[in-house]
């Protein structure tokens, strides 16, 4: 199936390693030049030589989102390389396992931070977009939540900033001023996603047994997802097939979740 995208150019913030360096492939496949963002300037080198070998461009920017200027730079530096952005992947977040289990052990900062870092990111990187999609009359925005901005179980912290993140998405694409020139919004709500060197591989490594018995009682497929998986549903809803896709939350997590 041809996605449409060859030629267009992305941005996927926290494209150095997970979900978004997954992402960021899938679409450089589909002959999209992509641009990435994030904090580790080794990982971030390295991530951009994979995607270089695949035949496009990517422009990789050092950048921590907790710093607003530092969205400023990744959004000047793409504009000004390319001119335009078709693409906005909303990934960078976090924050699930910040915090204490005790929630009035866990500071005021805790929860700052992971809503600024997740909700905030969303919306300033958003923001930015906006004007060269209107322009150009398409766009895709695509915010990485979780299953935990749509039912309960996680640190509430967490679930608040990825609640908000779906919220935005919704809104946005509610708005006919903006969808009539032809964006589109949407938000990916992944489940438990086996990540290299992330929470879930360190406590396979540390805790087998009882990793084997939360994975048997949890997940249906008996397994976590890859971030593999969700990229590439992320790449199918960033296409020009995915046009009627509008304000939709997206659960990929193998049945994991509990809500409809």
């Amino acid at each position: 199936m041809d996605f449409g995208l060859k030629g267009k150019y992305a941005l996927v913030t926290g494209g150095s390693h997970g979900i978004g360096l997954c992402t960021a492939l899938s679409l450089a496949r589909e002959g999209c030049h992509v641009a990435i963002c994030a904090r580790d300037h080794r990982r971030l080198q390295a991530a951009a030589d994979d995607i270089t070998a695949t035949g496009v461009e990517c422009l990789a920017v050092g950048a921590d989102v907790l710093v607003p200027t530092d969205i400023d730079k990744v959004m000047d530096r793409v504009t000004n390389r390319w001119g335009t952005l078709h693409i906005l992947v909303n990934n960078v977040g976090g924050g699930g396992r910040w915090g204490s289990a005790d929630v009035e052990k866990t500071t005021e900062d805790v929860w700052m931070d992971v809503y600024q870092k997740n909700a905030l990111a969303a919306v300033r990187f958003t923001l930015r977009a906006l004007p060269h999609m209107r322009r150009q009359k398409w766009g895709r925005v695509v915010t990485v939540s979780s299953i935990f901005g749509r039912e309960g179980g996680g640190r509430p912290w967490f679930n608040m900033a990825k609640s908000s993140q779906i919220s935005l998405m919704k809104t946005l694409a509610m708005n006919p001023d903006l969808t009539r020139d032809g964006l589109t919004f949407n938000s990916i709500a992944p489940g438990a996603i086996m990540i290299p060197d992330t929470g879930w591989d360190r406590q396979r490594r540390e805790q087998p047994e009882a990793f084997a018995r939360l994975v048997d009682t949890h997940n249906p497929l008996g397994r976590l997802g890859t971030p593999e998986e969700v990229a590439d549903v992320i790449a199918f809803i960033c296409s020009r097939r995915a046009s009627l896709v509008n304000g939709a939350s997206i659960t990929v997590d193998g049945g994991e979740s509990s809500s409809f």
